[in-house]
């Protein structure tokens, strides 16, 4: 690591001090429904056609957004509808057009399988500002992935359908595996032919139907080929890529995505889930819920019951405890932690000082 990193990772420090004590909401992630149209392999939340959690209704998210408003400019916060699958959901274009008349943004993640001219017809109708769409691999990886013959054909479809929405920021996101690693310049390639600009890789944590197929997880050395993959392509200038906000990355820091790490579950992101709970983040644990809409004020929740996730001196435990890079990581994603607080998943930066060079 440079000296210029450090001077980042330093200034990206104070910067969260300042996060810590303000708290300013700009995110703020709505699990409105946890049905799925897909059974992907790599699922986190292992979400069903029919799922056992109803949808909640729109009427009782309004009161969160009312708060929202009351104590944020609306404009500066991005609601996101997620699930599941928010497109299965029968009044998404209604709730996406309420939450733009109260001066929100709103945006959501697809696995793109209906979304075609049509339906992005609607969405701009409805106001849509952000999507972010799934391309996991040329169509034999992706379709393996996520258990489809269709989901390829329909994810391509999905791209150039959204490229027809007017001012519309929107993303590929691709969940590398050992699959589709090999053929990762192929597959930029194909977004770069598709229009795509923007591209955001993930690798898959063991969570969801993910913990039990290794085969979706990478070695440290593939791990490592991944990041130099984004910084070459970073390099090239025709694709702006980065890496996920999944942990800390050490002397990668800087080099593959366009900020220094922090975790930024209850510092400027928030989520209600299908139950109403209130979390910092919709990968993290129920364990950390603080507060349930159905009970409590959202806005005092978030205001005075999201210490674990402002102050992270609690993570400086077992592998944590005397880490030298926990001065900037302040113990990684809190998604990565199980109910006891433990480090249970990957680390990034453990991952990297692993391979030998």
């Amino acid at each position: 690591m440079n000296e210029r990193q450090l001077q980042q990772l330093e200034m990206t420090r104070d910067y969260v001090e300042r996060l810590r004590h303000e708290h300013p909401l700009r995110d703020l992630f709505w699990e409105c429904t946890l049905r799925c149209n897909m059974a992907c392999r790599h699922c986190g939340s292992d979400c069903l056609k029919e799922s056992l959690v109803p949808d909640m209704p729109f009427a009782d998210f309004v009161p969160v957004l009312d708060e929202v408003a009351e104590h944020c400019n609306p404009a500066e916060v991005m609601v996101q509808t997620v699930g599941g699958e928010p497109l299965v959901r029968p009044d998404l274009m209604d709730c996406g057009r309420a939450i733009r008349e109260r001066g929100f943004m709103w945006g959501f993640v697809t696995n793109g399988l209906i979304l075609d001219r049509s339906v992005a017809r609607e969405l701009a109708q409805a106001g849509v500002t952000s999507i972010a769409l799934d391309v996991d691999g040329m169509r034999e990886e992706h379709n393996w992935l996520r258990n489809s013959t269709v989901s390829f054909d329909a994810a391509m479809r999905a791209i150039e359908a959204v490229q027809t929405i007017p001012d519309l920021t929107w993303d590929v996101i691709t969940c590398v595996n050992g699959r589709n690693l090999p053929r990762l310049n192929e597959i930029k390639q194909l977004l770069i032919e598709a229009g795509v600009k923007h591209w955001r890789c993930f690798t898959i944590d063991p969570m969801g139907r993910a913990a039990h197929d290794k085969s979706l997880l990478l070695t440290d050395e593939q791990f490592r080929d991944v990041l130099n993959f984004i910084v070459a392509t970073r390099c090239e200038g025709k694709i702006d890529i980065s890496y996920a906000c999944d942990g800390y990355l050490g002397a990668y820091e800087g080099l593959v995505r366009d900020y220094f790490f922090y975790c930024q579950a209850g510092l400027t992101v928030a989520s209600v889930r299908a139950n109403g709970d209130i979390s910092g983040c919709l990968s993290i644990r129920s364990d950390y819920s603080q507060g349930n809409i159905y009970r409590d004020s959202f806005w005092d929740v978030w205001e005075n019951r999201f210490e674990q996730y402002r102050d992270r001196e609690w993570m400086k435990r077992g592998a944590c405890q005397d880490c030298e890079a926990f001065r900037y990581c302040q113990g990684d994603g809190m998604h990565l932690r199980d109910g006891n607080g433990d480090l249970m998943m990957t680390c990034h930066y453990k991952q990297l000082k692993n391979i030998k060079l």
